[in-house]
């Protein structure tokens, strides 16, 4: 993506910078979903940078726009950890839940995947395609069925299995704001008189820009979320969308997927996302 590189390589050779450089600049961090705010923000820093101190300085401008809470997976030491992911159909939710599953089940962990989304029955089918495929138990209910219903069957399951991990696929409609709210927030307390959920990870769309901003502010003013899977980040011109997120919203992205197969998602690695904006 090196969205500073031509920047940097200018202002060693020439130490200035031209208004029609400046405005070229703005409009490539613009372009590449950064955002109006953040990119002014960024355009003030850089326009004090000198020549020498071109990449330590802009590293430490664009590392302070990131959250500083931590990254790693919430656990239950106790017992099951469970996972709920939330987002918008299309964001590329109920494919993050199989591939967290494969991911944990990778590293020796037991794992079960509650199928949630069932006004979604292409969304079942993927699951249990998957969960046939890494060797993962998936618990599903009635089409259209109630998505609490299916959640507490799941944690019934993983506590009667002292599994490592329950993983929640939830639906994503957002047709109506305030019923999917109150829907979600139904799941968890229904799943909390088993078990305590962990962790709330948002899926957000990388494509999709400043609207997957504003999709993840109507989750955070009704869900605790405590991490986000940035989804469809391809290294192309637009990933500077995982800084807008993390500057406005200050929630940490945890992990990031950039294709359809498992080996395609991994945790979100800050220094390499920083590094690949500057080179």
């Amino acid at each position: 993506m090196a969205l500073f590189s031509r920047f940097i390589a200018k202002i060693r050779g020439e130490n200035s910078f031209s208004p029609s450089d400046w405005r070229e600049l703005e409009i490539e961090l613009l372009a590449s979903d950064i955002g109006p705010t953040l990119t002014g923000q960024l355009l003030d820093a850089a326009k004090k940078i000198k020549d020498k101190n071109a990449v330590p300085e802009l590293n430490q401008s664009l590392t302070s726009h990131l959250s500083t809470k931590s990254r790693l997976p919430l656990t239950n030491p106790l017992g099951t950890t469970v996972v709920m992911v939330v987002g918008v159909n299309g964001t590329g939710k109920t494919t993050s839940v199989a591939k967290l599953a494969a991911h944990f089940k990778n590293t020796g962990a037991s794992v079960i995947v509650a199928a949630g989304d069932t006004f979604r029955a292409a969304a079942v089918e993927q699951l249990q395609t998957w969960g046939s495929r890494i060797g993962v138990e998936v618990i599903s209910g009635k089409a259209h069925g109630d998505p609490a219903s299916v959640a507490f069957d799941g944690a019934k399951a993983a506590h009667d299995a002292n599994v490592d991990f329950l993983i929640i696929d939830t639906a994503g409609r957002l047709h109506n704001k305030s019923d999917l709210m109150s829907e979600l927030a139904k799941v968890k307390r229904v799943v909390e008189k088993i078990s305590p959920v962990n962790e709330v990870l948002l899926t957000i769309d990388a494509t999709t820009g400043q609207n997957g901003l504003l999709q993840a502010k109507i989750f955070l003013a009704s869900v605790d979320v405590t991490g986000i899977i940035l989804t469809k980040l391809d290294g192309s011109a637009r990933g500077g969308i995982a800084l807008a997120i993390e500057s406005d919203l200050d929630i940490p992205i945890k992990w990031i997927a950039t294709g359809e197969s498992e080996r395609d998602f991994a945790p979100f690695k800050p220094e390499t996302y920083i590094l690949g904006l500057l080179t």
